[in-house]
């Protein structure tokens, strides 16, 4: 079996690469008409061009898996602001798109905490619909909108679990079909655990992106060598290998948080379950060393005996 790595947004092994320079929407209002459209310009084309050097670097360390910055397009969904953020960088999006396409690198967006189909606020899921429309229509700017994936969390309990997941489902129909089909549900580490968020996944027939570090914050009654075959099985309707999010504790203390780099031992009990079952897989890091994380994570696993380095960011286990 073989399992691809990847990282979170920013490689910060480069100078000054940040994806995700923003404005305030404060600010904007304090600027002019004029430096408010300058601005805007100004902050996406450089995202962007920040997003190719990742994009470059990663190709350079065989690095095959990269979630993309939600926050490329600064304001792209205040209502107040709403702008056209395609047109003027047509060849840009492209270029990425393209260098996506030809390397067939996998990318993925994680939407922010607050994209939620659970909330009893109308106004919460309207938020929820725009958000993930912003994300696929940047997805379609690349060209990539048949292979990019977004990824949320079901949601806050409300007081009432089981109610707030019926409601979720009702929600979720607020969600065009086309864009559906490019999202993922992720366990959490305080309420949906594991096995409430893949029956979430198989009764709406969306892939179940397992984060092991929440499950050994949040776990379930099931043990998780039980549910991991059903897991896997939810990705089998479309052409992507299984992906799962992987990361260590800060310490006891800060269980949930995630650590600068992966602790192998904190990991090794679920690597051995999905070598078990002998299931390629995709391991997207999401330690505070980023880049620097996903690559001494390869190297340290590398030294283990059966496991073999084949790429620069991917691993076969014998």
């Amino acid at each position: 079996m073989k399992i691809r790595f990847g990282y979170v947004s920013t490689a910060i092994t480069l100078w000054d690469a940040s994806p995700s320079k923003t404005l305030t929407f404060t600010r904007y209002q304090q600027l002019s008409k004029q430096e408010r459209n300058e601005k805007l310009l100004e902050l996406t084309k450089l995202n962007l061009s920040h997003t190719l050097r990742m994009l470059y670097f990663n190709l350079a360390h065989e690095i095959e898996l990269y979630r993309l910055s939600s926050s490329l397009v600064p304001l792209a969904t205040h209502p107040e602001v709403f702008w056209d953020f395609v047109t003027p960088f047509k060849k840009e999006w492209q270029e990425i798109g393209e260098l996506i396409k030809r390397h067939q690198l996998r990318v993925s967006f994680h939407p922010n905490q607050f994209t939620l189909f659970t909330s009893p606020q109308t106004k919460i899921t309207d938020n929820a619909v725009i958000d993930m429309e912003y994300h696929y229509r940047m997805f379609e700017a690349m060209g990539v909108e048949d292979r990019g994936m977004m990824n949320i969390h079901i949601g806050g309990a409300y007081g009432d679990k089981v109610g707030t997941i019926v409601r979720f489902h009702e929600n979720l129909k607020r969600l065009p079909p086309h864009i559906k089909r490019s999202m993922t549900l992720e366990n959490d580490d305080k309420t949906y655990h594991a096995e409430e968020t893949l029956l979430a996944c198989e009764k709406e027939t969306v892939p179940f992106v397992l984060d092991y570090h929440h499950h050994m914050a949040n776990p379930c009654e099931t043990p998780l060598e039980k549910l991991l075959p059903r897991i896997f099985q939810t990705w089998e309707h479309i052409d992507l290998l299984p992906k799962v999010h992987i990361s260590s504790p800060k310490g006891e203390k800060e269980f949930r948080s995630h650590a600068d780099f992966v602790d192998l031992e904190f990991i090794m009990p679920f690597v051995k379950m999905v070598k078990a079952l002998g299931q390629d897989v995709d391991f997207m890091i999401e330690a505070k060393a980023k880049d620097q994380a996903t690559l001494k994570l390869v190297e340290d696993m590398s030294k283990v005996r059966g496991f073999k380095r084949i790429r620069g960011a991917a691993i076969e286990i014998k």
